[in-house]
């Protein structure tokens, strides 16, 4: 019987070593994925940056370029309205 309990502490060194062994390897295999993920991420913030530094550009330049002409009338009023007219409170 004593061959047996040896076989049995053998097994159990195996399986601990075996699964310690799987362990790592998930443990490498979720840091280099945590790693990839957050490389991504950083990516995708500076594609942010540099898509909003774009639009704000592209604003810049609309806004240059379609000034206002100082004879277009507000849109708050027309230009030949009194205070008062057509705004009758019910």
């Amino acid at each position: 019987m004593d061959g047996h309990d040896s076989d049995g502490k053998q097994n159990s060194a195996d399986m601990t070593a075996f699964v310690q062994n799987l362990l790592q390897q998930m443990q490498t295999r979720f840091q280099a994925m945590s790693e990839t993920i957050v490389t991504k991420i950083d990516e995708m913030g500076n594609r942010i940056d540099e898509l909003e530094q774009s639009i704000n550009e592209l604003k810049a330049e609309m806004g240059a370029d379609a000034c206002p002409s100082p004879a277009t009338p507000s849109k708050s009023k027309p230009a030949d309205s009194k205070p008062g007219e057509g705004s009758e409170e019910i």
